[in-house]
């Protein structure tokens, strides 16, 4: 019922926005002579802003068209290279391959944001990497003839993942695949594959959330599944390809993101509002980009949102030694030849110091030599994967990694 009102609430409103959009352009158009005058930008600015809160932000485009290798531009192309029905798995192709350049799967979240959240991490790879993505669907699109999605559906698809790309893949998971990561390498291990990546690195990821807690910790651990299967699952309704799909709707999703922070968000807004009145252009097309991707959002999948919130922030399985598999119990003492890197930021409030550090201890028979852990200092949870200090000091410590296990 809920996905239906908001279906219809948006079909609604639709005329509206588009009566918003072409309002604003006649307004703000340099053909009109009073455009800049401080009344009509204050106008153009009251309805940019409506027709933005009533926008249905569909997924953003990567945008990564090219990169520089050897001081040259190289054009990108990007392919599906392994199709699965809740998946896609990305390579960014460049025009001229580099054959001594490592391979790079990164596994991004399903946690209502697009894989393009991590446009920012990916291009820092692409000048002297193979860079590979899991570019998720939105599970609103997905017809139920295509089965559920599950934890372990997750894990097999890394796996398959992995084994498609070879012995020579260097994983990065960014947050919540830390886990189905940790899992999926456990499974390689424990059945001797050949195809066991040289490295796995953890950036801000739930491997132990006992460990230094956070508001979205205790919100995904201080209640019962049944609440959550009451409170937060829908039915997607006719109008979609996914119809009968079982899924946490990507708009009650964006409601928990912006709570959490709310002063926050609608503070930035009245700034938008002013740096559209100044004029400021530069300062107002950083919050557009910014809030483009932060509003587009997908459906997850409702058997893997339930199994993680069980599995992960209830039952504690991991650290518990409890996580299985297909059935089978999973042994983190299984893994002993991938290198295993851990990043956190001192200030992350999504998943606290040492949740991700923990995954080290948790892997007892891997030498101390193929452990390391770093803390980037004086940022938050999207600071370890985006911004300056990641550019600066977080990747290039992440290819050093890479680098020194490739051999």
């Amino acid at each position: 019922m809920l996905y239906e009102l908001n279906a219809q609430y948006m079909k609604m409103i639709q005329p509206w926005h588009e009566m918003a959009n072409i309002t604003r352009q006649l307004v703000s158009h340099p053909i009109n002579p009073f455009a800049d005058h401080p009344y009509f930008r204050t106008a153009s600015a009251s309805i940019e802003l409506f027709e933005r809160l009533t926008t249905d932000y569909e997924e953003p485009k990567w945008g990564l068209d090219s990169t520089i290798i050897n001081k040259q531009k190289v054009n990108i192309k990007q392919h599906v290279v392994y199709q699965k029905p809740y998946c896609d798995l990305l390579h960014f192709e460049r025009a001229k391959p580099q054959d001594a350049h490592p391979k790079v799967l990164l596994i991004a979240p399903i946690s209502g944001h697009f894989a393009t959240l991590l446009r920012s991490t990916a291009k820092e790879f692409l000048p002297d990497h193979e860079t590979y993505i899991t570019d998720w669907c939105n599970a609103r699109d997905i017809p139920l003839s295509a089965g559920s999605f599950s934890f372990d559906n997750y894990v097999t698809y890394l796996i398959e993942f992995i084994n498609f790309l070879g012995p020579d893949t260097h994983v990065i998971a960014v947050c919540q695949p830390c886990v189905p990561a940790m899992v999926a390498l456990s499974v390689m291990h424990q059945e001797k594959s050949r195809n066991l990546p040289k490295s796995l690195t953890l950036m801000g990821g739930p491997i132990d959330v006992r460990i230094n807690p956070t508001d979205v910790n205790d919100y995904a651990g201080g209640k019962d599944l049944e609440w959550f299967e009451k409170n937060v699952i829908c039915k997607v309704p006719s109008g979609f390809e996914g119809q009968g799909q079982a899924v946490y709707p990507g708009f009650i999703q964006l409601s928990a993101f912006l709570s959490m922070n709310m002063d926050s968000h609608i503070n930035k807004h009245f700034k938008f509002f002013d740096d559209l009145v100044k004029g400021d252009g530069d300062s107002a097309e950083d919050h557009r980009q910014f809030y483009n991707e932060y509003l587009a959002v997908m459906d997850m999948p409702a058997d893997y949102y339930l199994d993680t919130i069980r599995k992960v922030f209830l039952e504690h399985k991991l650290p518990n030694g409890t996580m299985e598999y297909q059935g089978n119990v999973i042994d983190l003492g299984a893994i002993t030849k991938t290198a295993l890197l851990t990043i956190e930021g001192e200030n992350d409030d999504i998943t606290g110091r040492g949740q991700t550090s923990a995954a080290l201890n948790l892997c007892h028979n891997l030498p101390a030599n193929k452990k390391k852990h770093y803390e980037q200092a004086d940022v938050g949870h999207y600071g370890i994967f985006n911004g300056r200090k990641y550019r600066e000091t977080i990747a290039p410590l992440i290819k050093d990694f890479i680098k020194q296990y490739n051999q």
